[in-house]
């Protein structure tokens, strides 16, 4: 059962849609449109994730997102808003302190529900957080960010994953190419070369 919360004596639903977004992606976009017809305001809270070497730093990647998230609620703005925000600790700290009822979690492929199965059924017994899965367009199926720094850190051709990254973050990636102190090329030594 979806519990609400009451805002000044109104009930609302928000989700929160929680992640590294290391990039953000066209798939991760794909779930925030789809989320906006689901809920009253969507959040996208930018985290970070202790097992994972950032590629971008905190802050451009709630730059990229904000300037991401303007450009799809422009687009149909009479859906639900969306804001971005950044922060540290338990996702299902920061759910509840945004006024979350839900986290949102985007799903590709079986192994995608496998694993955020069993995140999502520890969220509800530990926090009382409910997870609601959105299962991306399937040209979105195969994207993901950490694939998506590998590529770039191999020194892949970006402009080929324009249907899967906006050109905003394919530009971006670009830079860090060309830039030979760029933390991109930390992250060569972490792929998987033969």
């Amino acid at each position: 059962m979806l519990v609400t919360r009451t805002i000044e004596g109104m009930s609302e639903h928000v989700a929160i849609y929680a992640g590294s977004f290391d990039p953000i992606t066209s798939g991760h976009l794909d779930v925030i449109a789809r989320a906006r017809c689901m809920f009253d305001r969507i959040v996208v809270g930018i985290g970070h994730n202790p097992d994972k070497q950032a590629l971008f730093p905190s802050n451009e990647r709630v730059a990229m997102a904000e300037k991401l998230v303007k450009e799809l609620v422009d687009k149909n703005p009479t859906d639900a808003p969306v804001t971005v925000e950044q922060y540290s600790g338990l996702t299902v700290d920061f759910a509840r302190d945004s006024g979350g009822v839900a986290l949102i979690r985007g799903i590709r492929n079986v192994t995608d529900l496998a694993n955020e199965t069993q995140l999502a059924i520890t969220n509800r017994q530990v926090a009382d957080m409910e997870t609601v899965f959105i299962v991306t367009g399937e040209k979105f199926a195969f994207t993901s960010s950490s694939l998506i720094r590998q590529i770039a850190a191999l020194g892949g051709d970006v402009q080929r994953l324009h249907e899967t990254i906006p050109p905003l973050v394919i530009a971006r990636l670009k830079a860090l190419q060309d830039d030979p102190t760029s933390s991109l090329h930390a992250h060569v030594k972490d792929a998987h070369v033969d």
